[in-house]
């Protein structure tokens, strides 16, 4: 029992070595996200998250080194509901980094999601001089709908540990 139980000691470091991989994602690798939820920049205020996922696992050498559905968090950093005399509404969404498996930062180089509604200013003025009701006419909402598409590329090359 006691070489069994040795023998044991000595495999199991191997084994668990054997198991852990060092990869390296490259600068410039291209990592293609979808929107989790539908977001208007009428609802949503500057500095709330929204998420979103990887689309398809990473492999780097035949080695997942991000998952399919891993989470991904972006951040509102400019939200206008669109408004009278035909201003159009924007929404503007910065993802800086996912979080690998082992918990490090992976970080993305300008990452940015721009929506802008359609502008109908030009139409609400001259509409204006014929009936001035018409300066009331509001640009179009800005809305990402859920399953938006969005190409993350890595900003620097990235090395860490996948079990």
């Amino acid at each position: 029992m006691k070489r069994v139980l040795l023998t044991l000691a000595l495999v199991m470091p191997a084994l668990v070595s054997y198991a852990q991989q060092e990869v390296t994602i490259k600068a410039g690798t291209v990592i293609p996200l979808q929107s989790v939820n539908q977001v208007m920049a009428a609802d949503v205020t500057e500095g709330e998250v929204v998420d979103f996922t990887v689309v398809q696992d990473v492999k780097i050498n035949g080695v997942c080194a991000i998952p399919r559905g891993t989470l991904v968090k972006g951040k509102v950093t400019e939200a206008r509901k669109s408004t009278v005399a035909g201003t159009k509404g924007r929404l503007v969404i910065a993802i800086n980094y996912l979080t690998l498996p082992n918990g490090d930062p992976l970080y993305f180089a300008n990452t940015d999601v721009r929506i802008y509604g359609k502008n109908r200013t030009p139409l609400a003025v001259t509409l204006a001089f014929l009936a001035w009701p018409c300066v009331f006419i509001p640009g179009t909402k800005a809305v990402m709908p859920a399953g938006y598409e969005v190409l993350a590329t890595v900003a620097a090359n990235t090395t860490f540990v996948v079990e």
